[in-house]
């Protein structure tokens, strides 16, 4: 992947040079990180606007929500990280 791109999605992945199906699903699943309960059947019609059909957004869904949890397991047993860092 071009580094250049890389620094622009780190930066803010709105503003960064990818296909409008791209910003849809990361625009996606940042509100499915949010807050899911705010996702409604309009935000699946703006997936399937782009391409998406049912599958690729239970795809989404599913990978995104994976991530979270698995995210949240690791930060409550402190997994990567530094164990002088965590306060007491």
């Amino acid at each position: 992947m071009d580094e250049g791109l890389v620094e622009a999605l780190k930066k803010d992945y709105r503003t960064a040079p990818i296909s409008e199906q791209d910003r849809v699903m990361l625009d996606y699943v940042v509100k499915l990180t949010k807050d899911a309960t705010k996702i409604l059947p309009a935000d699946h019609d703006k997936l399937r606007s782009v391409g998406f059909d049912d599958r690729g957004i239970l795809q989404i869904t599913l990978i995104a929500s994976w991530f979270n949890y698995i995210n949240c397991v690791a930060d409550a047993l402190g997994v990567g990280r530094d164990p002088s860092a965590v306060a007491q």
